[in-house]
């Protein structure tokens, strides 16, 4: 079992890690620049993505847990359909995000707070990386059913390609036609189209032999596409309510100044390169779970869940010895700021204790996404956003100002990781 294990989540790792470098690299040209209101904008401008793409992450979620599952049903009709269905949803979604895209720049520039510099700067990386939206949807879609076969290998290098790219593009952009953050914005552009090109080839020359003439009655079954929006809007809900979590994150940052923002996402970068090891185990834990449940099997299914806790644990032992040993090295590969690096310290103790108290809300998303447990990871998610990270933040906030915000942010990861323990009985082990 571990060495299954290990098998899905090593490529998951791998292109896993790579995924912050598209926010990291980013953060890095515009940090050696001579304001900090460029790391300020790239955190702003990122952030409405995230919030933008969180609607539509159910599109990766759902397809890994129904493909993985009629995988392990043996079902080869299904399998290529879960994928069509995907892709049938995904592309109109794509045209919504292309034609609404002036009106979500304005409600985003309402909404999120910064200097009005910051502000004009985030909005103009937005209408260069919003003609990414095809190649990200899409991209949802093929990597959500290459890890619902258990193929964790081609995301990894559709993810090796896109960021390797996204470094060379957006460094070209940046140090030799000096267009600063519009550079960044269309380096990022390119590389996702790139990383799309290279996965419809693999598609189609890896699994060709699924490919079969479509029947319209299959894919539009109306009992099978009910299923498909009730677990999937599920999904988006909880996707939706965790990137909120983390756009109201920024948004009290920025109330607190430009240095504080810039603080805090150079210490949430620390925090998303953990997450992506963790989440290497979550996806291998998506196509495993989805695979014993698909084939009926409660002793593999018990052990592969204890498994996964157990190796989520153990990585985030070095993690929290790493940040606690090297918390500067780490800093100063980001920005060269001389008052960023020594504001920055205080704030240290959140960097080193985050992996401990957070890798089982990682594990357990992943478990409960290979399971399809829709409703109950919108539920805990509910409780963990609206009712303890919303009223710790308002109450410690103003009290403790920057620290208080570090503390509400921990209290609403550990929240997460509770709440799906105690449910995990009765939404995945009694499933079967």
């Amino acid at each position: 079992m571990n060495k299954s294990i290990l098998k899905l989540a090593i490529p998951n790792i791998i292109s896993n890690i790579t995924v912050p470098l598209l926010g990291l690299v980013d953060m890095i040209l515009m940090g050696h620049l001579d304001s900090t209101i460029y790391i300020g904008a790239i955190a702003l401008g990122g952030t409405i993505f995230s919030v933008l793409y969180s609607f539509f992450s159910f599109l990766r979620a759902g397809t890994t847990g129904f493909t993985a599952q009629s995988l392990g049903r043996n079902d080869q009709t299904e399998i290529i359909y879960s994928l069509y269905r995907s892709l049938i949803i995904g592309i109109p979604i794509i045209f919504f995000i292309l034609i609404l895209q002036t009106p979500i720049a304005k409600i985003s520039n309402i909404l999120l707070d910064g200097s009005s510099e910051v502000k004009q700067l985030a909005i103009k990386y937005f209408y260069i990386r919003i003609w990414a939206a095809p190649a990200n949807i899409i991209l949802y879609c093929l990597n959500g059913w290459f890890v619902g076969m258990q193929n964790t290998k081609t995301p990894m290098f559709i993810a090796l390609i896109i960021n390797i790219l996204n470094i060379i593009f957006s460094f070209i952009f940046v140090i030799v036609f000096e267009l600063n953050i519009e550079g960044v914005a269309l380096g990022t552009v390119l590389a996702q189209y790139s990383g799309l090109t290279f996965g419809i080839i693999m598609l189609f020359n890896k699994y060709r032999y699924y490919f079969i003439k479509i029947d319209i009655n299959i894919l539009l079954d109306f009992n099978k596409i009910k299923l498909f929006f009730k677990v999937n809007t599920d999904f988006m809900i909880r996707s939706f309510l965790l990137i909120i979590s983390i756009a109201f994150f920024t948004n009290q940052s920025a109330k607190l100044g430009n240095n504080t923002l810039a603080i805090n996402m150079i210490l949430l970068q620390s925090f998303y390169i953990f997450s992506y090891f963790t989440d290497g185990f979550a996806y291998a834990g998506e196509a495993l779970v989805g695979k014993f449940i698909g084939s009926g099997d409660k002793t593999k299914l018990t052990k592969a869940i204890r498994l996964l806790l157990t190796w989520g644990a153990l990585i985030s032992i070095p993690f929290s010895i790493l940040y606690a040993l090297f918390p500067d090295f780490f800093v100063k590969i980001i920005s060269n700021n001389t008052t960023i690096i020594t504001e920055i310290q205080p704030y240290y103790i959140y960097m080193i204790i985050i992996p401990i108290i957070t890798f089982a809300a990682f594990i357990w998303d992943g478990i409960y996404i290979g399971a399809t447990a829709s409703k109950a990871i919108r539920n805990t998610m509910i409780i963990s956003s609206i009712f303890v990270f919303l009223p710790t933040c308002y109450l410690l906030k103003p009290h403790l100002g920057n620290h208080g915000l570090w503390i509400s942010f921990l209290c609403f990861m550990i929240a997460r990781g509770i709440t799906m323990t105690l449910m995990a009985k009765k939404n995945i082990l009694d499933t079967i």
